[in-house]
């Protein structure tokens, strides 16, 4: 049986609802950081320490979001993101692509393999959540004007 989930202190990213996040990467450096300024902020964080433990998390979880290194070991991230995208039970997962990778090439592949929006290393954390938390924002009134308020 699993634990119930208590959702961290802080302000709700949306709505009253708590946006699960997945943390992809492979550095524990990298995990630890985004994990608390997740969490600090209100997100229900997951992690994943390759691309083959990511994409399994993103069939299992349906993350919100994920934050997904490009170079993992087992599976790049760019292959994690190609397959979401092929896969019509997440294909509509919101990506954010890390990577110390900044050539406009290694951009345009990471656009080319379905990334919402790609951010190079190093960068600052708190841009980084309020890119989430923008990313997050744009897709709740859409959702929730679909659920209920169809207009007249």
């Amino acid at each position: 049986m699993e634990p119930e989930l208590i959702p961290e202190p802080g302000p709700a990213p949306h709505s009253s609802r708590v946006a699960k996040v997945l943390i992809a990467d492979d550095e524990p450096n990298i995990v630890v950081s985004l994990e608390f300024m997740m969490k600090r902020e209100g997100f229900d964080v997951r992690v994943a320490r390759d691309g083959r433990e990511a994409l399994e998390a993103i069939r299992r979880e349906h993350p919100c979001l994920v934050l997904l290194d490009a170079t993992m070991p087992g599976m790049s991230g760019f292959d994690v993101c190609e397959a979401v995208r092929a896969d019509a039970d997440v294909c509509r997962t919101r990506i954010v692509m890390l990577t110390a990778k900044g050539r406009e090439t290694d951009m345009a592949r990471g656009v080319g393999a379905g990334a919402d929006a790609y951010v190079t290393k190093p960068f600052s954390t708190r841009e980084l959540v309020q890119k989430v938390k923008d990313m997050l924002a744009r897709d709740t009134p859409a959702r929730e004007a679909s659920a209920g308020d169809a207009p007249a």
